[in-house]
């Protein structure tokens, strides 16, 4: 296991905030839909505002741009919307959303938002990075808030939402290694851009880690990374083909791996059906979401789900703004303020010992309170 000085620990958690990160209602708005048709035939992006019932309705309009993977995803961009209808139903803002279907769409779709004078507008995901900065630059008097991306410099009127999913992961591999038969569990990632998709894995790793030098044993991870290396590590080069998951999970099944956590949205559907065809006797992890609740057809192979709480950060930057608060330059997600956690295990409930679950519960009040750190067991 290799261990980090203090300073290098330093130099990972700030730049865990302020490099990228991946991203990756019913009742449509004519209009928006319209407009963006004729902008764009090829790949007109889609809008809509939320069906439930608001709070006394205040005079703040905040509007949601979403990445490719769609707003129904069963991720981040539908995670991200929840939050944008909490803040309809709860603080009363009108709240809609304008869906990417291509890279191209970014910025068509955050000028349209810019045109119609909305007070914040909410981007999702590291690939809009860039064209976030260039709207927000071109329009100082006009809030931004981004899910998984930080500007460094600071940009004066931009919130930078990041997620500390390291402290998550690192409950889901001491899970995952209480659990495996197999004593071989695997992880891997959509595109490698940073800590949005290497956090859940080094996280991963280092609870499998922290319960080898727990327990005295030896279980090994397939996939696995060198922190002081950031091209290691095992990745599919996308987000979209669940084709390219299934064989990365076929190959890892076959070397005896019964645990797997895939990184990457939508492409993680590709493990679990590779799981369900092989007849295989192992499991994998959700992440983002929970995802028993997102692919239910999945339940009986997800032994646990990484939750990043995008709809919690999204709620509280749109609350900011309402309350007329300065932009925050980085907002992190932590275990301690219940922005990243661990979902339930559902079925595989009464696999896992209470003693496994108190340990689990022990390791996020120390991880809590600073006496362990996921970094420090990232291994090598």
């Amino acid at each position: 296991m290799r261990k980090f000085s203090s300073s290098m620990m330093a130099v990972l958690a700030i730049l865990t905030l302020i490099l990228a990160a991946c991203s990756n209602g019913s009742g449509a708005s004519a209009a928006a839909s319209a407009s963006a048709a004729e902008e764009s035939a090829s790949a007109a992006p889609e809008s809509a505002e939320p069906s439930g019932t608001a709070a006394a309705a205040v005079d703040y309009k905040a509007c949601m741009v979403s990445d490719t993977g769609g707003i129904d995803d069963n991720s981040f961009n539908e995670n991200g919307w929840a939050g944008m209808e909490r803040a309809h139903d709860e603080l009363g803002v009108e709240v809609t959303f304008l869906e990417s279907r291509a890279a191209e769409d970014y910025e068509r779709n955050i000028n349209q938002f810019v045109d119609e004078e909305c007070d914040l507008i909410v981007t999702v995901g590291f690939l809009l990075g860039d064209a976030t900065k260039a709207a927000a630059e071109a329009n100082p008097d006009t809030r931004f808030a981004i899910v998984d991306f930080a500007y460094d410099p600071a940009l004066p009127n931009v919130e930078g939402l990041v997620y500390n999913t390291a402290e998550a992961a690192m409950l889901a591999g001491y899970a995952s290694a209480s659990w495996s038969k197999t004593d071989v569990v695997g992880t891997f990632g959509g595109i490698n851009i940073g800590p949005g998709v290497t956090d859940f894995m080094d996280g991963f790793i280092a609870g499998v880690n922290y319960w080898n030098e727990q327990k005295g044993e030896e279980v090994r991870v397939l996939g696995g990374r060198n922190p002081n290396d950031p091209d290691s590590g095992t990745f599919t080069g996308n987000f979209d083909s669940t084709d390219d998951a299934a064989n990365v999970t076929n190959s890892m099944l076959q070397e005896g791996a019964d645990v797997i956590l895939p990184v990457g949205g939508p492409i993680g559907q590709g493990t679990f059906a590779a799981i369900q065809q092989a007849g295989a006797d192992a499991v994998g992890l959700g992440v983002d979401v929970d995802w028993t609740e997102t692919v239910p057809e999945y339940t009986d192979l997800i032994l646990t789900s990484i939750i990043k709480r995008i709809d919690n950060s999204v709620f509280q930057a749109v609350e900011r703004a309402v309350n007329g608060d300065e932009p925050q330059a980085v907002f992190v997600s932590t275990l301690e303020n219940e922005g990243v956690g661990l979902a339930d295990f559902h079925e595989y409930d009464d696999e896992i010992d209470q003693s496994v679950k108190d340990e689990i519960a022990a390791l996020q009040e120390a991880i809590i309170a600073g006496e362990i750190t996921p970094s420090d067991y990232y291994g090598e």
